[in-house]
């Protein structure tokens, strides 16, 4: 296990006392550590938020974008150097909301890309407005009397989109939160962990969470059991943590992508590649 404080930054987080995105920061650091990947293998890319501004917390590659738009810039990078680990670190409102887009469709292609995102049910940057993963009743400030919409279930959503690895986790338990970024990271294409992140300021659902949450492990939930990985992501009174689905069938788009190029034209002539041939053997994966 490599020294936790290579990846110590220069900075130091501004997120409000008891925020749950430190234990989140934690847990990444850990399983970095843990696998023994050095900053200069690593890149995070974030969108915008409070969780978003993690990046420069770490001292790994880092890039911090636009809101909702993370994935697609992750996404090119990976393709660029296939040789880095790239995460997207980003909150409920980016990544389920502006950029959801981008997140269906980097499952259904299975980007070797790995998406935390720290899930608080709330705006928090912008001061608690209503989120995508907000609950039908919650008052917010842009719900006053209550919200009257369904809350989105991102983790079922992606199950049926084709995602491969689907995981979650609490800021409140960073162990097992640095396991699962750890099998993330390992796993053989897209990964999300949904970690839930507490906005101590704005929603505070600490303890509800520790009421409602029980271990997939502890009641022996087969990952590889899409079916049942679908009806525990939608239990409405408890909350499962764990690896609810995981598959290495599929191969990876980056894996599909280069056994193309290297199986049209010749090893020696890859790195001469023009635009217009990297562009030709693209157009079939859009």
């Amino acid at each position: 296990m490599l020294n936790l404080k290579l990846y110590d930054s220069d900075v130091r987080p501004d997120w409000c006392p008891g925020c749950g995105d430190f234990g989140v920061l934690a847990a990444l650091k850990n399983a970095l550590a843990t696998l023994e990947l050095p900053p200069d293998r690593v890149q995070i890319s974030s969108g915008i938020g409070c969780s978003s501004n993690l990046p420069g917390y770490i001292k790994t590659y880092g890039h911090h974008g636009l809101h909702g738009r993370p994935l697609p810039i992750a996404i090119g990078i990976k393709i660029a150097n296939p040789n880095l680990v790239v995460i997207v670190t980003a909150g409920d409102g980016d990544e389920y909301g502006i950029g959801f887009n981008h997140v269906v469709h980097a499952a259904r292609r299975n980007h070797d890309v790995k998406l935390i995102v720290m899930n608080n049910e709330i705006y928090g940057l912008t001061t608690g407005q209503l989120s995508p993963t907000s609950k039908s009743g919650q008052r917010t400030k842009t719900s006053p009397d209550g919200s009257i919409i369904y809350p989105l279930n991102p983790l079922s959503t992606l199950l049926g989109a084709g995602a491969t690895f689907i995981a979650r986790g609490f800021s409140g338990d960073p162990k097992q939160l640095s396991m699962l970024i750890q099998e993330a990271i390992k796993h053989r294409g897209f990964a999300l962990v949904d970690a839930i992140s507490p906005c101590v300021t704005w929603h505070d659902i600490y303890d509800e969470v520790r009421r409602k949450m029980y271990k997939l492990e502890d009641v022996k939930h087969d990952p590889s059991d899409a079916v049942a990985a679908y009806h525990r992501m939608n239990e409405s009174e408890k909350i499962g943590l764990g690896i609810y689905y995981r598959t290495e069938e599929r191969p990876s788009f980056e894996e599909l992508m280069h056994s193309e190029i290297t199986s049209s034209i010749p090893a020696e002539n890859v790195k001469n590649l023009t635009k217009d041939q990297i562009a030709q053997a693209l157009a079939q994966f859009q």
